[in-house]
């Protein structure tokens, strides 16, 4: 059974989502559904690129993928489906893929063109889910597109390390449902450049100097409960994308704070890494 993920902004008030879906079964009963998020910010690319990114890979190769987000056609703004890394996304040429294909290389890319066989203005719901639904049934890319030359650019926040290689200056990508902040600086780079120096992480006046790979890491459960430094303890992981995160143990937004509001930090804030010779 072919699989069909969706990655929206639609949210969960509005009827959109579930419209997706019964058009989806109404073409096609034998898929399975898959919700990866409806609650993208609005038209924020860089937040879908980083939901897709570390998602997309658990499912099995052949899944398919609509993406939702800023996905009007428009005359700047063609409709494309794209089989990557074994997996096939339809989505808007917006520059969402680019983010997704930094470092690999599309096997396949078209322009759709199936448009003039929809009914309504309401993309996702008619030519996204036509497209998915042919996929699934095992329709190849070149009935309902036409090949295309280059995928729309966007250049996402990139970390920046200085000549000396003693710093990493990155910045905040994501922020979580936790109010945990991820940064766009990989466990990779922070290897490559850190080799294993000490280290101060510096974000809006908080300074880190260990890094954990876990949230759980960071607390010494050899200690009496009563004595230990649990909830409330401000921490850095690798988190499961193997980006770095700051976080809070234990945190709930709606009550005691997170990382993002009791640090103070926001999206694209600055991330200082300075090693220690």
């Amino acid at each position: 059974m072919k699989i069909i993920t969706l990655t929206t902004d639609f949210g969960e008030k509005d009827p959109f989502a579930g419209a997706v879906k019964g058009a989806i079964y109404s073409e096609l009963e034998t898929v399975q559904i898959v919700d990866i998020t409806h609650s993208v910010s609005p038209f924020h690319l860089m937040e879908a690129a980083y939901i897709i990114q570390n998602a997309y890979k658990n499912f099995p190769l052949g899944s398919i993928h609509i993406i939702g987000v800023d996905s009007e056609l428009t005359p700047e703004t063609s409709h494309i489906a794209v089989k990557l890394d074994g997996h096939y996304f339809i989505c808007a040429n917006n520059g969402i893929i680019s983010l997704l294909t930094k470092d690999i290389v599309p096997e396949e890319k078209v322009t759709i063109n199936i448009h003039d066989r929809t009914q309504t203005n309401f993309t996702v719901l008619n030519v996204f889910v036509k497209t998915a639904c042919h996929i699934a049934r095992g329709g190849t890319l070149g009935v309902i597109g036409k090949p295309l030359d280059d995928i729309r650019q966007l250049t996402g926040i990139t970390p920046v390390i200085n000549t000396a290689r003693n710093q990493i200056s990155g910045n905040v990508i994501y922020i979580d449902n936790y109010g945990n902040v991820i940064s766009n600086i990989t466990k990779k780079i922070f290897e490559e450049v850190g080799k294993g120096r000490h280290f101060k992480l510096v974000a809006r006046g908080v300074e880190i100097r260990t890094i954990y790979n876990t949230y759980s890491h960071a607390i010494n459960f050899d200690k009496e409960k009563g004595k230990r430094e649990e909830e409330g303890k401000k921490l850095a992981i690798f988190n499961s994308g193997n980006y770095i995160e700051l976080a809070i143990y234990k945190s709930n937004p709606a009550t005691v704070g997170s990382a993002a509001s009791l640090f103070g930090i926001s999206y694209r804030d600055t991330i200082l890494i300075n090693f220690i010779d």
